[in-house]
Formats: structure tokens, sequence, C-alpha cells
């Protein structure tokens, strides 16, 4: 016999998400999304796709055993200007003193009465400058002679968002330094820039390789309020400039800059619901904190992806394309809407994925904590059906699981089978179609196990992930 209950149960929301650093989309690879496509056609043919960890998902070494000869010439010719521009003072413009009127009035009288021997007084004086040698930048000595190994780390991102060119790597170098001056980023981090924006691009996780992952929700701008509230004047255009770069640097907080650790970010763009072209406002803003974060934050992206494409998204960006290096385009990835989830388990945990995207992750979640998020793997194949059993040995105890599909819809249902033969079986959820994120608790009166059963009818593989934990009665 079977009984059916009503069992308290998590409904999974749809969330739309933007993004902002999105114009640095604007560097597409037509070629290995067309590429990607016919790949998943052939696939769906021929077997069910799977999902695998990008093997061309590696950055380039920071050790300086794996540079090749004229990258360690370019670094060493690099360590030497920075050195020798630090001790000379040539790293910063010089400030202009303006003195008062009375101070002018002075030194034009010292200069007739002392034939104007003052003013070389006054150069020598101006030539004995204190030495610098502390300057670092996101934390890091800038000093090569310091010896400090993550001084290499951060001149190698100067040196190759400019292929290696020395000069110009220095150049930027000099210019990021100057703008972090003028910016005032010193106190950006204790900045209180307001809460309106922070559903537009924020700082949660990490993936596979323990990058911090950055998500730009781009649709959020899309909101009336929001976006007056933002872009309504130059000021406040301004100040969602100041706000982006505050979240890039928060975020870089997080990083070790070892030559083996963590020295950029991954870069999760979501272009569902984003602003049309109508929306000058936010295409110039955009573009602004776009320029400005490639230009004083060079090579802090991983992997820029795009997820929830629009299809004219890709012919804009095919046009692009011919002019940006090969550097630039093997850091970007796109996933239509149907790809979404699979594109994202390539680079990142399924327990780090929020449920918007197929995942498991909720934020401020008061069940499930890091030491035990993670979450077990069950391949679907074509026409099967799997079981998943959670032991139930101990009376009147809280049961809460996770279960996520990934590769379609699915038939799934619930069940509390008793260790008693002659007690019910009791229906926690009744046979229903799913395709995304589940969570359900169930409270036990008797021994017994909880028992998940998912079925494939579809003719491909597909992926189920789930997890689970027991609250045991005080009493």
């Amino acid at each position: 016999m079977t009984i059916e209950v009503q069992c308290e149960a998590t409904q999974v929301a749809e969330v739309v998400v933007p993004q902002e650093e999105l114009v640095a989309a604007n560097k597409v690879v037509e070629e290995v999304e067309v590429n990607e496509k016919v790949k998943e056609d052939e696939e769906e043919e021929s077997k069910p796709n799977t999902i695998e960890k990008s093997s061309s998902y590696r950055e380039e070494s920071n050790f300086l055993s794996d540079l090749k000869e004229n990258e360690k010439k370019a670094l060493n010719e690099l360590k030497s200007i920075v050195e020798e521009a630090i001790l000379g003072n040539t790293l910063f413009k010089k400030e202009e003193t303006k003195k008062s009127p009375e101070e002018e009035g002075k030194n034009e009288e010292n200069r007739d009465t002392d034939g104007g021997n003052i003013e070389g007084k006054e150069e020598e004086k101006e030539d004995v400058v204190e030495v610098d040698k502390e300057i670092s930048i996101w934390g890091v000595p800038l000093l090569p002679s310091k010896g400090d190994e993550k001084t290499n780390v951060v001149l190698l991102k100067f040196l190759r968002a400019r292929d290696y060119k020395v000069n110009e790597s220095f150049e930027m170098l000099k210019k990021t330094l100057q703008w972090r001056k003028d910016f005032n980023i010193q106190s950006i981090l204790e900045e209180d820039l307001g809460s309106d924006l922070a559903p537009a691009a924020y700082m949660s996780g990490v993936d596979n390789q323990g990058h911090p992952i950055c998500y730009n929700i781009f649709g959020v701008l899309d909101d009336e309020e929001i976006y007056n509230k933002t872009f309504g004047t130059e000021e406040k255009r301004n100040q969602f400039l100041r706000w982006r770069v505050q979240l890039m640097e928060k975020g870089i907080q997080q990083l070790d800059f070892k030559a083996g650790g963590v020295s950029s970010l991954l870069q999760i763009n979501d272009l569902k619901n984003s602003p049309g072209p109508s929306k000058k406002e936010v295409r110039v803003a955009t573009k602004q904190a776009v320029d400005l974060l490639q230009d004083n934050y060079p090579e802090f992206v991983a992997k820029n992806i795009f997820i929830n494409v629009p299809f004219w998204y890709y012919a804009v960006h095919s046009l692009l394309s011919p002019f940006l290096t090969q550097r630039t385009k093997s850091k970007f990835v796109f996933a239509r809407p149907a790809k979404v989830t699979e594109t994202l388990l390539k680079y990142i945990p399924i327990h780090e994925i929020p449920i918007q995207y197929g995942g498991l992750k909720r934020e401020n979640d008061l069940e499930f904590s890091v030491s035990d998020c993670e979450a077990s793997e069950i391949l679907l194949k074509a026409g099967s059906t799997e079981t998943i059993e959670i032991p139930a040995v101990d009376v009147e105890s809280t049961f809460i699981w996770d279960v996520t599909i990934v590769g379609g819809e699915v038939s799934y249902k619930e069940e509390f089978v008793p260790e008693d033969e002659t007690s019910y079986t009791i229906i926690i959820q009744k046979d229903k179609k799913v395709s995304s994120t589940i969570r359900n608790t169930f409270k036990n009166t008797e021994a017994g196990k909880v028992v998940l059963t998912i079925k494939n009818s579809a003719s491909k593989k597909k992926k189920a992930f789930y997890r689970h934990k027991i609250k045991k009665s005080a009493i």
C-alpha cells in the first residue's frame, strides 16, 4: 500500500542575471562556436554528450623554468627597467607644487639680491627626493631586488598583455600605477558605494582550478529603476565605474600571486535579458568600465564565459574575431541557453554553480555548509532507471537532499520505504518530469530508507548530481 503525504519542498526560482564586463566580450571566437556546434550535433547523433574538463583550460605558467628564452629575457629586461625607475623616482609623474603669490614674490626678491643663487639652491633641494622602495601593486612589491617571486608574476601579466614588448609593458605599468594613484584605489575597498548594483555583479565561489568566480548579470541593468539610479547622471555613471573597480579589487584580494598559485579570476557573463542597443547610457558606461579594466588589470581573467547568449550575439562578435589575438580568443567561451549547465560544469564543480544555472549552490544556505556541500554523480544511460537510497536508521530524523539533472528532462519520484515490510511505503513526491534543481526534506517515524528514482527515457545520456544529510532528533 502507499500513502501520499505532504512534504516541505523548496521550489527553485528562475533568477535572471546580467553582466557588465560583457563588452570585453567583444572578443568572440566565431570558429570555436561553429566547431562546438558541429561537435555537439555529431555527439548527439552517435553518443550522448559527456561533461569533461576543458583541455585548453590551462593558463600560461609563471614558473621561470617554464618560460621560453625570449620570455625570460623580456622579464629580466623589464625588471631592470622597473628597478631603475623606482630607485630613480621616475615611475610617477612629478607633481608640481604651486607656490602662493607671497612665496613667488619672495623668490623674485631673492633672485634680485642673490644673483640667482637661490634658484640653484632650490633646484638642489628638489633633487634630494626620498626613494620609495616600498612601491607595490595589489599587495605585491614592485622592486625586483627585494626578491619576491610574486613580483615576477605581476610583471609577467604586463608583458603578456603587450606580447612581451618590454617598453610597451613598462609604459602600461607606469600608466596603471598613475591611474591607481589618481583614482585613489587605496581607499576604494572601504568606500560605501551602495547596494543597488549588488545583483548586477558579485563574487561567489571558486572554479575547479581555484579561481575566484565573478558573475556579471547584465539583465539587472534592464530594470528601469536601477537603470535610472545607476546611469541617470554623469555623477552616477562615475560612481558605477568606481563600484565596478571596487568589485575587481575585492576579487583580487582572493589571489595569492604565487608562481604555482592562483593569480586570475573566472568571469561568468549572463546575457539573459541584457539591455538592448537603445540603452545608450548602459553601452557607454559599460564600455568605459571594460576599457578601464582592460587597461589597468592585465591578464586577470583566466576564462571569460558568456552564457544565455542570443543568436545575434554570435553574429556581431564574429565580425570582431579577426582583429583579436589568439591569446584573447582562447579565453572566451559561449553557451546558448540550453547548454548553460553543461558548459559551466567544464570549469566549475556542481556545488559551486548557482541553482539558477542548474547547480546546487544557494546563497546563504542554512542546510549545506562548506564541509558537506560536495555532491555525488550518477550517469543516466539512455533508457535507464537509477535509484539513490538514503538509509534512515534513526527514528525522528530529518532528511534533506538536493538533486539536479544535467542534459535534459527525466522522470523523478521520491518515496520512503519502511524497514518493516508490513508498513506502508510513503510517497514523498509523485512521479513527475524534472530538468532542474530539487531540494526536499522528510522526517521519518520509523526505520527505513528514502528512495529517489530517476528514469531517463531519452536516447542520449544525461547526468544527475545529488547530496544529502541527516539531522537527528534532539530527543
